[in-house]
């Protein structure tokens, strides 16, 4: 393959699209625990791949915050930060209660309406008709936040919002691993959108602050306890 074929670039990038998948998958899983050391060589060879991929994908996690380079002796899984972990989701309570607050308060277009009509289509049915896929939901879930910023208008305002969702997504699905949280998140959907189409701002600003909050604390405590149940396998 020559040094211009048009179609090296695109291989090339889909293999490293590929390895990223992969190596963020294993780090979600706890296949790759916080603190785990492991080479380029490792990885390309459990995958099949060259090592260009493997290092392209690994300077993109790292760019995550997911993984660091030791030059001398690879690559590292990075420690979970809960600090960080806390500030991320304070940050979140801030952008997503100043856009429900900007939703009331002014005077819906109607793409808004339709916007908040679709997420209610989804996240207003009866219990029997919710969907209980986990993967499913965390992503649905992402949309309505996401849609809830987006309808502000405020490109700056969803730009740091999409920064702060990429940042968090790894630990962020963990609440919907639990049957019983995915059927809370229906129902605290519901209700703020229920609060935002009546223009209720000190209402809907109230329910999703409890909201991100109890998804906050769920979430800590699922890393917590994976994390422990990975480290006592890793022992065994």
């Amino acid at each position: 393959m020559g040094a211009n074929d048009p179609t090296a670039a695109p291989l090339h990038a889909s293999l490293a699209d590929t390895v990223y998948q992969r190596v963020k998958d294993d780090i979600a899983e706890f296949r790759l625990v916080p603190g785990d050391r492991f080479t380029e060589s490792e990885v390309a060879a459990r995958l099949g791949v060259s090592r260009t991929p493997v290092r392209q994908a690994l300077f993109r996690l790292q760019r995550e915050g997911l993984v660091q380079v030791h030059f001398r002796s690879g690559w590292q899984v990075q420690p979970f930060d809960f600090e960080m972990f806390e500030h991320l989701y304070d940050l979140r309570v801030v952008l997503e209660t100043t856009a429900a607050q900007r939703l009331c308060e002014a005077a819906p277009g109607k793409a808004d309406r339709s916007r908040l009509d679709a997420l209610q289509a989804f996240w207003g049915v009866p219990r029997e008709e919710r969907k209980t896929d986990g993967r499913l939901v965390s992503r649905r879930d992402e949309e309505f936040h996401a849609a809830l910023v987006a309808a502000v208008g405020n490109p700056e305002l969803t730009r740091v919002h999409h920064d702060v969702t990429e940042r968090i997504r790894i630990v962020r699905r963990l609440d919907f691993t639990q049957p019983e949280r995915i059927h809370s998140t229906y129902d605290e959907h519901a209700k703020i959108l229920q609060a935002l189409l009546r223009r209720r701002p000190e209402q809907a600003v109230l329910l999703l602050r409890s909201h991100i909050e109890a998804s906050k604390s769920e979430v800590r405590k699922l890393t917590l306890h994976n994390l422990y149940l990975a480290q006592r396998g890793s022992r065994a």
